[in-house]
């Protein structure tokens, strides 16, 4: 019985909510603004190190996830469709060998996202759910080799330095998301979204007999962004 009397008393509370909160109409501009973390969902390609024989680390690398804060603005060309630019402080990730326990460095991204979203009910007042389709660029910078994964390369190459690279990726996003309204202009935002992120990994090392080489492979990311934030109608 309480959980059903919890159930109606939130139920009428977001009723209330929802009816005292204007429609999303042609000429709006929706800004949002939270917390997004990306969690990579891909792989990698195998590690073929140029020992002699050559050394396979067949797992790769693994990308773990990174937080930051989200900036995002929709302008409503009509009642039902939006364009949304994506946009946000750098994430960080820390990449780690898949086959050891070894850290094998770090990088930052922006990941600047343009889409066309469909708004079901856009020109009704309440919820705004909303689907979303658009390219991602998404480009790699700060990359470091970790001094762990130093110490690997140097053992099996006489590495003494190493230095790491990654291309920047271009490809499609799908999201989906809906603002709860708090208020005639205020709303509480969650989203999510499916970006194709892909890049090559390149670690240049010079050994102690100065002799240079390049290892190279290729990291799907492939990440869910995840988004809880504020939603705000000018």
């Amino acid at each position: 019985m309480k959980k059903e009397l919890v159930i109606a008393v939130a139920a009428a509370g977001i009723s209330l909510v929802s009816l005292g909160a204007a429609a999303y109409e042609q000429g709006d501009i929706v800004f949002r603004a939270g917390i997004a973390t990306v969690v990579p969902g891909g792989d990698s390609d195998a590690i073929e190190l140029p020992t002699d024989p050559p050394t396979i680390l067949p797992g790769g690398v693994d990308v773990d996830n990174g937080t930051a804060i989200s900036l995002i603005a929709t302008w409503m060309m009509s009642d039902n469709w939006g364009v949304e630019l994506l946009a946000a402080t750098p994430f960080k990730h820390d990449i780690d060998l898949a086959d050891l326990p070894v850290a094998a460095g770090s990088t930052k991204h922006l990941p600047p996202t343009v889409s066309l979203q469909w708004y079901p009910r856009g020109g009704m007042e309440g919820w705004q759910p909303y689907l979303g389709l658009g390219a991602n660029y998404t480009t790699f910078f700060s990359e470091k080799v970790d001094s762990e994964l130093g110490a690997v390369l140097g053992g099996l190459l006489d590495v003494t330095s190493a230095k790491l690279s990654l291309d920047d990726s271009f490809g499609l996003a799908a999201q989906a998301g809906v603002d709860i309204p708090l208020s005639d202009k205020w709303a509480l935002n969650l989203g999510v979204w499916y970006i194709d992120i892909g890049t090559t990994a390149d670690i240049d090392v010079t050994t102690g007999s100065g002799a240079n080489a390049r290892v190279s492979f290729d990291v799907d990311i492939d990440p869910w962004v995840y988004n809880v934030g504020v939603a705000y109608k000018f």
